[in-house]
């Protein structure tokens, strides 16, 4: 815990290591199948079916640009978390690199993005179970699923860990099976089944049936689905040792992330022609049906029933860490820097479940306004974070080397120009938003919350400045 700094002090904070008062229960297999599950969720098991609606097979070029994006930024954080861990992650990061008011706004757009987005997560999982027991209304399995996870991230670090890492290993599971029966059905092994080949790859308009304006417009509808990869860093700081740790963890993750994504929408389009989805189910439900799997609606419920509650229980545990940090840094109320006995932070976790709490109700009250708005307002935030976060290790990279070498145990590759070339692909991202009817919405109101973050933190630094002056 530190008081505020001034601009300058912040710029030039050293490189040493974080005094962290959070308990390190985290397991190296934690931290591994984190950073596969993190990313594995509702956004590929039924939104990857926007994608391929406007991409056709193509969309597996759409997935190989936005995975590339993922990877790069998963390695720009990898290499300074494992240079410099700290539960604030990229926060820290952009503290460090540009001073107070990047790692203000950083830290409090994440925080923002994570309880709106667990309001979905509740609301969608308590939309399932809803199904499965009718009797139990939706707003009761909201309430569940939310004291349930309170309470595991109120306990020690390891039970959020245990959670997420059984719930990772089932997302993982599914997907594997899902790839070996889609490739039984394409060579014609699997009972009652003819091969396939690769027809559909090339018929019914082609592998671009779009043109690449198509798989322009899928990289749109899919690259939102990568979020979930940062708190793999943020977690680091609460592992046996995070330095090992979380560069194992991204080196694991990155590759085995694209191949699962990349793999599964090449099974789907390979298997059936594209124009076979249908709006509103699941492309995996889709081929599972297809090739005779009994159940598969229900089986894919299930599946991303655990998604949903899996992304939950990780979007609690990063955006409490983050304010936490936050507030260690002298940029929340300090109030919630009490930590529990067993190095939890308690009134971090209770913070943002408030918040999150909050969220849900909107959801369910006011789904077509108020929560629209508010989720409009974080639509576009997570290229705005990764944006920094690039920025960050430009400036983070040098001053490593410089100061501290001995501690790049996980570098970025082809650095600067790998660096410099994903943020011109952010920028091309958010370009193109710009021109899309569907997109345009939620890019303006996430440039409004980004602006005025940034305003609250211009005129605190402004204040600081005063301050320092008198």
């Amino acid at each position: 815990m530190h008081e505020p700094e001034t601009v300058a002090a912040a710029t030039a904070t050293p490189l040493g290591e974080e005094n962290e008062p959070l308990s390190g229960g985290l397991k190296q297999r934690h931290l591994t199948m984190l950073g596969l599950g993190g990313v594995i969720g509702a956004g590929l098991f039924v939104g990857s079916g926007a994608g391929i609606a406007v991409a056709g097979p193509g969309i597996v070029v759409s997935y190989l640009i936005a995975g590339a994006l993922a990877m790069c930024v998963m390695r720009m954080l990898g290499e300074m978390s494992a240079a410099m861990p700290a539960s604030g992650s990229f926060s820290v990061h952009a503290e460090r690199a540009l001073g107070r008011w990047a790692g203000f706004s950083v830290g409090w757009l994440y925080w923002f993005l994570l309880v709106v987005v667990l309001a979905v997560e509740a609301t969608g999982a308590a939309q399932i179970a809803n199904g499965w027991a009718p009797g139990v209304p939706q707003w009761a399995w909201v309430l569940i699923f939310m004291l349930v996870f309170t309470g595991a991230n109120l306990a020690a670090v390891k039970n959020f860990g245990e959670f997420e890492f059984w719930f990772a290993t089932l997302k993982v599971c599914a997907i594997v099976a899902f790839l070996v029966l889609g490739l039984l059905a394409v060579f014609g092994v699997l009972p009652d089944t003819d091969p396939v080949g690769f027809t559909h790859l090339t018929g019914d308009g082609g592998f671009l049936p779009h043109g690449w304006s198509g798989v322009i417009s899928g990289v749109l509808a899919v690259v939102f689905a990568f979020g979930g990869l940062e708190v793999v860093t943020i977690a680091a700081a609460e592992s046996d040792d995070p330095v090992r740790s979380v560069a194992r963890a991204v080196r694991s993750a990155v590759y085995r992330i694209l191949f699962f994504y990349v793999g599964s929408m090449l099974v789907i389009v390979t298997v059936l022609p594209w124009t076979a989805q249908k709006a509103g189910i699941s492309p995996y439900v889709t081929v599972l049906d297809s090739i005779g799997v009994p159940s598969a609606g229900t089986i894919m419920n299930i599946v991303v029933f655990v998604a949903l509650l899996s992304a939950l229980n990780a979007n609690l545990y990063g955006s409490s860490r983050m304010i936490f940090s936050l507030a260690e840094r002298g940029e929340a109320p300090r109030s919630l820097l009490k930590v529990a006995g067993g190095g939890v932070p308690r009134r971090a976790v209770l913070a943002s479940v408030a918040f999150g709490f909050v969220s849900v109700v909107l959801n369910l009250k006011w789904p077509d306004s108020v929560f629209l708005y508010m989720l409009n307002a974080v639509g576009a935030v997570l290229l705005f974070v990764w944006a920094l976060i690039a920025v960050s290790q430009l400036r983070l990279r040098r001053r490593i080397e410089r100061e501290a070498p001995e501690r790049l145990v996980l570098r970025m590759w082809a650095f600067p120009y790998l660096t410099w070339a994903a943020l011109a692909a952010m920028a091309a991202v958010l370009g193109l938003m710009v021109t899309d009817d569907g997109a345009r919405p939620q890019l303006l109101w996430s440039a409004g919350a980004t602006g005025l973050v940034l305003a609250i933190a211009g005129l605190r630094e402004w204040r600081q400045r005063n301050v320092n002056r008198a």
